[in-house]
């Protein structure tokens, strides 16, 4: 188990109707913990749209996770 703080943006901020949380998962990976937060908070967005960040460093959803890690999760960005 990882003791890990979720930062969310723009509509994951909105599902989850926090900035941030702190969680205890079973996680090794980015993409572990995305698929944690949308089951807790309902989001439908697949992860392929989405960007993730770990301790404010651009990552891969494949990208590992430590305890103690701050995973940022970011929806798609629209732009013109």
């Amino acid at each position: 188990m990882k003791t890990i703080t979720v930062c969310y943006f723009a509509m994951f901020r909105e599902h989850a109707g926090i900035d941030e949380e702190t969680l205890t998962l079973e996680a090794t990976t980015a993409a572990d913990v995305f698929c944690a937060t949308r089951e807790r908070h309902g989001s439908a967005e697949p992860s392929g749209h989405c960007k993730v960040a770990i301790n404010d460093v651009m990552a891969d959803w494949d990208s590992p996770i430590s305890d103690g890690d701050s995973v940022l999760l970011f929806p798609p960005v629209a732009g013109g």
